[in-house]
Parts: structure tokens; C-alpha cells; sequence
């Protein structure tokens, strides 16, 4: 397929020129001529086949109902004619003398002969509703036998058919039988509570044949009722047999034609009767078939002038643009990065402007690069401290291919500054944190006033190259304290340590000078400050012991089994405080708690079954991130609480220890077991019961035998008289301290205090 030109070039402009002459002079009557096949033509078609297709109905349906009509007239006629209702006045005398009822019988199985004799009717007979006899035209029987031996219906079958034998009926079919549909008609006929039925069997493919038709675009044919039952059908699958009543009852009822898919449903009301209607179902596909061709037609042959003015419109523009045409092409090879060659005025405007961009094209990659090149330093800074470029000669050749500018022998030192972000920060996203790396950098260069060269050495960690100037005579330990300053900025996000490496003459022997300050930083102590480390800041604690000894460890056991949980606590804060004391740096405290943990993981892993691994590594990891010793102390608390919880019954001894102790101190008061049970948000009975438990005797009588204990003692090393000592020890009058005294003691006070002196 060619390509359509764009629409701001020459050559657009030319195609469209010739264009819109063939539209005027060709496509415009090309275009009515098929508008008017479209909806003129095919409209006469599709009018055309609605037609056939009613007179089709309306031929079939007339014949169907002559038909029935003349079966529906016979039966009329032999319930008219026959002699029924003398049979009924002697149905109900069946001795064999009775030689009237047999007469009649034979009559009336005569005229059931006639009626069979009907091309529609399979087999007919009289069904007398309140006598036990059914007359066919070959014999007359009671009922059972009759639908058990000459017309056997299983019993559901044999239910439903003689629910319907109620009320008038004029020729109305049943349910399906086999092969035939049950038609009723009851006499007499203008009453609803008829003495006998008229059965007529109408074969179901005789029926069949009678409603088919015989045309291709027909996909079938069926009698329905009002409620959508279908009464035959020809043609229908069974899918459409289930979908078709409900169809029929959701479609419009004033509607007799109406499209469902590429199916089409016509519907014609029965003339025979009014609840019956016939219905065509159209294969639209097929009956429309003329239509579509015309259709298409009309379609391709309007397409067929559109390609082909666009292809004569397409070679004239061509032939005339072909010079232009070759000097775009020309351009096209050589365009510039960023060019647009088509974007605005024709291909002159284009010619023109490919000038402009050329000469844009070097300074916008020059632009480009130079935003670059920073990045490209710091990566090149970052090899030289790791030690990837060691010798002189590949470093200046890799400085020189980046333009990277600098003095091959000169005094340089490495300060190494580790960062530790605090809990909340700890997950920012690395857009984040590299916004926040990129405003620290620019911070430091402005306070430092010496050369400096920045790079990121690893995610937690900055490398500053210190440059010594001859005329400042600074010396590293006053840029690090200047860093200092502004690392303290920003202490709310992350605690830092500056590490001074050793200083350097030569570009490639500072990954000696990183390697130094990486070492130093581990040096640092339990500070919350930002702190600076050197080779000169030795810790003076070299002699402190980094791990437990085997007596620290067995002491941790032997507490554990004691369950002296609050011990092993005030041991391990009293462990890291004397290394906090010593001057200990962190490493070595960190070590420490962590043979520490170790311990107190080996105490409780033989009985904490709910612990696993990933716990416990997850325990030494929340240890190693303490950067402080207050952070160590809160770790260790909630270390503590985890592994070694007190349990509910110690928890429950100590509340009732402190109860007890409260009784002792005012057993002169008020003691109301109401207030003790609502301070431990118990009942009083489930307190009573715990308080027996946990004492061994009820809170009643303990507080009593502690009265009259006291009690004892005033009576035996005071004068005090009775009234006085029984409101000392919390009764209100001196009947209830006697009662009291005697129910426990056996005698009244008086007679003790006698007694024992």
C-alpha cells in the first residue's frame, strides 16, 4: 500500500488538489448512487421478505385451523348426536341384563370408529366422570384396568391427565402423551361440571407435517399458547424449544414481528382459537441473503472509487514532486538527533530549519555531557579510593579521556563519614535518601573552605577528599570538626562518624588513606553526638574484656532458673554501663551484648519452644543497629521483656503480697472486700476464692485471726481495757470483739489475759 503524504508538504498539498477534483466530478455521484442502493433498494428487499413471509404464515396457518376446525366440528357432532345422556341414566346399572346401557355402548364405540378415522386422530374414547367407565372404540372398561392394559400411563402421567378432566373444556390440549397430544372436550358443553370428556389423541407427526413449511429461510414452526407453552413444533432444537416461551412472553404483545439475533420471530394469532398463536422463526441471515448482496455491492463498489481516486490522486502528485521529493530523501539520511523534519510549514520550511539543527546538534551534547560529568567523576574518585586504579599512568589516562583535572602529587587525606539512619527514617526510598546525600554534599562544600572531592563509596557511607592548601594551614582534624557542623544539621535523620585516614603525597596511594579512615571509624563510642575518629584517638580500654566469662555465664543460668528475671536485667545495664565507664568503643560493647544475648538465648531456647531462628537473628539485629547507650539500655528492656515475661501466677503472688501487706498495716480500718476485689478487677467471689487459694484460709478469717493476734499482744503487754483494745484492732463495740474472741479462742478476753498472767 503507498503512503499518504502528511498534510503540512507540497506534495500533500498537490495529492489533495487532485483529490478534491475526482471527489467533485466522480465520488460525489458515485456516493448518491450508492446511498440509494443503500437505503432504497435494500429497504424494497427487506420489505419484500417481510411480505413472503406473511403470506407464507398466513397460507399455513389458514390450512392448520381448517383442519382442527373440522376436528373440533366433529367432535362437537358426535357429543351432540350420540346418545349420552340415556347412557348416563343406566351407567350406573352394569348387570348383564341390561340390554339398553349395552346398546348404547355399542352406538357410541360406532361413532368413536368414525371420529378415528380422521388422518389427525390416532385414538378417541368417552371418560365418564362419575361413573367407573371408559368406552374406545374396540371395547368399554372401568378406569384402572382401561389406563392400566389398554391405555397404560405410569402414575404421575395418569395424575396429571385426570387433574385436567375439570370444568368445560372445548377441544383444549394436554401434555404430550408418547407420541399423540390429548385434546379435551366435556359434556354437556355449557356447564363446569361436566358427566363425561371426550378424548381425542392428535398424532404428533401428523401435526408436525401439517405446520412445517417447506422454505429454506425458515428455521422452524410452532404452535404456542398464550403462556408460552408450545403445543408442536418443526424444525426447533431443543435450545431454542426452552428459550422460545420465554421469548414469546417478554416480547411486545401488540409486536408480531420482532428480531432476536440473526433470528427473527413471527408471530400470527390462531383463528381457531384465540389462545393460540403460530409462530414462524426466520433465518434472517437466509431471507435477508438478497439484501446483503446488494448491500456489499454498494459497499465495495463505493471503496472500489475511493482507492482509486486516492491512487490517481497519489501518482499525479508524484510525478510533479518527484524533484522535491528527491532532496527530502537526501535529508532524511543525514537528519540530526532531536529533528523533526515534518513538524510545521511545508518541505521548504523543512529544508530550512535542518540548517538550524545541525548547528544546535554539538551544543546541546555538549550540554548533555557536562551535566554528566560530575556524575562521571565521582565514579571515577570512587574506583581510585577501592583501589581499582593503583598506578599513576592508568589513572592519568582514564583523567585525561573524562577531562577529570588534577595534581598528580599532592597532599590529600581521606575522611570516611558513616551514617546510621534513625528507626523512622530508616525506610526512605532511595530517591529520598539520594536527595538528601546530594543536599549534605552541597552543605559541605560551602562550609569547608578547602579543596574538596565528594563520592559515595557505599549507601552508608561518603568519602571526603580533603586537599591541603599551603596558604590556609589547615590541617584535617579542623575540616573534620567543620563537617562536623554540618552533619550535626542533621541529626534528626541519621547518627554520623568521621573517620581521618592517613594523609597522602600521591593521587594513587589514597586507598591507603580510605582504607585507614574506614578502620578508624570503628573506634567510635556510644556517643549520640557526631563524633570524629583518628589513629591518635586509641581507646584507652584495651584491656576490657569484649566477652562473658564462664562465671558471668553461670550466674546468668543459675538466675534463670531461680527465675530472678529482674537480676539478669540489672546485670546486663550493670555490664554495659562499666563498658560505657571504661571508655569502650562500641565494637567492643556491641561484642559484649551480644555474648550477652547469646547467653540469655541459651537459658531460655530449652524451654521457649515458640522461638525459632529468624527470632532470634532478628533480636542480634535490632542490637546491632544501637548506635547509643540508651538505645542499648531500651534494647536490652525489650529483649528482656520478650524472652523472659513474668507469669501471670508470680504476677497474681505479688498483688496479694502487697494485700497482705496493706492488711497488716491497717487491720485497725475498715476492710472492705469490695475494694480489694474492684482494685483487681475481679468479682468478689472469683477474689475470694483466688485469695483462699494464693493464702490458704478465707479473706474473713485471715483478717480475723490477725485482729485477735493483735488483740493477744494488748492484752498480754498493756493495761488497756477491753472497749480500747477491741477498737485498736477494728470492731466497733466490745459485744462483737468478745463473740469474736470466744468463736476463735475458746474464751472471752478478760478470762485470757487472766490466765496468762
Amino acid at each position: 500500500m503507498f503512503p499518504f503524504p502528511k498534510m503540512t508538504s507540497i506534495r500533500a498539498s498537490l495529492f489533495w488538489r487532485h483529490y478534491a477534483s475526482y471527489f467533485v466530478l466522480i465520488l460525489i455521484p458515485v456516493i448518491v448512487a450508492c446511498t440509494l442502493a443503500h437505503f432504497l433498494v435494500v429497504r424494497l428487499i427487506e420489505d419484500d421478505a417481510r411480505k413472503l413471509n406473511s403470506v407464507i404464515m398466513d397460507r399455513f396457518t389458514e390450512q392448520t385451523d381448517t383442519e382442527l376446525g373440522a376436528l373440533k366440528t366433529n367432535m362437537i357432532n358426535m357429543l351432540s348426536t350420540s346418545n349420552i345422556r340415556s347412557l348416563l341414566k343406566e351407567a350406573g346399572d352394569s348387570s348383564p341384563d341390561n340390554y339398553q346401557r349395552t346398546e348404547l355402548i355399542h352406538a357410541l364405540r360406532e361413532q368413536l370408529i368414525k371420529l378415528q378415522s380422521d388422518e389427525l386422530v390416532s385414538k378417541a374414547y368417552l371418560y365418564f366422570v362419575h361413573y367407573d367407565l371408559v368406552i374406545d372404540a374396540d371395547t368399554h372398561t372401568d378406569k384402572a384396568y382401561y389406563f392400566n392394559s389398554r391405555y397404560p400411563l405410569n402414575e404421575e402421567e395418569k395424575t396429571a391427565f385426570i387433574s385436567r378432566l375439570t370444568h368445560k373444556q372445548m377441544m383444549n390440549f394436554t401434555e404430550p402423551q408418547g407420541a399423540s397430544i390429548p385434546s379435551l372436550m366435556s359434556y354437556p358443553f355449557n356447564t363446569n361440571t361436566p358427566d363425561v370428556y371426550l378424548v381425542v389423541n392428535v398424532q404428533q407427526d401428523k401435526l408436525h407435517n401439517l405446520i412445517d413449511v417447506q422454505q429454506n429461510w425458515v428455521a422452524g414452526t410452532a404452535i404456542v399458547g398464550n403462556q408460552g407453552q408450545v403445543l408442536s413444533q418443526a424444525g426447533l432444537t431443543m435450545n431454542e424449544m426452552n428459550v422460545l416461551p420465554q421469548q414469546i412472553i417478554s416480547g411486545s404483545k401488540d409486536s408480531e414481528f420482532w428480531v432476536r439475533g440473526e433470528k427473527a420471530l413471527s408471530l400470527v394469532p390462531s383463528k381457531f382459537d384465540d389462545s393460540w398463536s403460530y409462530l414462524n422463526i426466520i433465518d434472517l441471515q437466509t431471507l435477508m441473503k438478497p439484501a446483503e448482496i446488494t448491500r456489499m455491492i454498494s459497499w465495495g463498489f463505493l471503496i472500489f472509487f475511493l482507492i482509486l481516486g486516492s491512487v490517481v490522486s497519489y501518482y499525479l502528485s508524484r510525478r510533479i514532486y518527484k524533484p522535491i521529493m528527491e532532496i527530502k530523501e537526501g535529508l532524511g539520511s543525514h537528519r540530526v538527533a532531536g529533528g523533526h523534519l515534518h513538524s510545521g510549514g511545508n518541505d521548504f520550511d523543512v529544508i530550512k530549519r535542518y540548517s538550524r539543527l545541525i548547528m544546535s546538534e554539538n551544543e546541546q551534547l555538549s550540554q548533555l555531557v557536562n551535566g554528566m560529568m560530575p556524575i562521571v567523576h565521582e565514579h571515577f574518585i570512587t574506583k581510585i579510593l577501592k583501589g581499582q586504579y593503583r598506578d599513576a599512568l592508568s589513572i592519568a589516562t582514564y583523567a585525561q579521556e573524562i577531562e577529570f583535572t588534577y595534581s598528580p602529587k599532592a597532599s590529600r587525606t581521606v575522611l570516611c563519614i558513616s551514617f546510621h539512619y534513625e528507626t523512622e527514617f530508616e525506610l526512605l526510598s532511595e530517591s529520598s535518601k539520594s536527595f538528601l546525600m546530594a543536599e549534605l554534599k552541597e552543605r559541605i562544600h560551602q562550609l569547608v573552605p578547602s579543596t574538596l572531592w565528594l563520592c559515595q563509596t557505599k549507601p552508608d557511607q561518603l568519602a571526603c577528599i580533603v586537599h591541603q592548601d599551603p596558604f590556609l594551614h589547615m590541617s584535617p582534624d579542623e575540616d573534620a570538626n567543620i563537617i562536623k557542623l554540618a552533619l550535626q544539621l542533621y541529626g534528626k535523620y541519621f547518627k554520623a562518624t568521621i573517620g581521618i585516614g592517613k594523609t597522602v603525597h600521591a593521587i594513587e596511594e589514597l586507598h591507603m588513606s580510605y582504607e585507614h579512615a574506614a578502620t578508624v571509624l570503628q573506634l567510635r563510642r556510644l556517643h549520640s553526638d557526631v563524633e570524629i575518629c583518628s589513629g591518635d584517638s586509641m581507646p584507652d580500654s584495651a584491656h576490657c574484656d569484649s566477652f562473658l566469662s564462664v562465671q558471668e555465664v553461670n550466674r546468668i543460668l543459675n538466675q534463670y532458673k531461680t527465675k530472678e528475671y529482674a537480676k539478669i536485667l540489672q546485670s546486663a545495664v550493670h555490664t554495659l554501663e562499666e563498658g560505657i565507664r571504661m571508655n569502650a568503643t562500641a565494637v567492643q560493647v556491641k561484642s559484649l551484648c551480644s555474648d550477652i544475648l547469646n547467653t540469655w538465648i541459651r537459658a531460655v531456647e530449652t524451654e521457649r519452644k515458640d522461638f525459632n531462628v529468624p527470632f532470634y537473628a532478628s533480636l542480634f539485629q535490632k542490637l546491632n543497629r544501637c548506635m547509643t547507650a540508651e538505645e542499648m539500655k531500651s534494647c536490652f528492656q525489650n529483649i528482656h521483656g520478650l524472652l523472659f515475661p513474668v507469669s501471670e501466677n508470680e504476677d497474681k503472688k505479688n498483688k496479694f503480697a502487697d494485700i497482705l501487706t496493706y492488711i497488716h498495716e491497717h487491720y485497725d480500718e475498715e476492710l472492705s472486700i469490695e475494694h480489694f476485689a474492684s482494685t483487681l478487677n475481679m468479682s468478689i467471689g472469683h477474689f475470694s476464692r483466688t485469695f483462699k487459694e494464693e493464702v490458704g484460709e478465707k479473706y474473713v478469717e485471715y483478717i480475723a485471726r490477725y485482729r485477735l493476734k493483735k488483740a493477744k499482744e494488748m492484752l498480754l503487754e498493756t493495761d488497756m481495757k477491753i472497749d480500747d483494745i477491741a477498737e485498736k484492732v477494728g470492731y466497733w463495740g466490745r459485744n462483737s470483739f468478745i463473740r469474736m474472741f470466744r468463736k476463735y479462742e475458746g474464751i472471752t478476753p478478760a478470762k485470757f489475759r487472766t490466765i496468762h498472767q
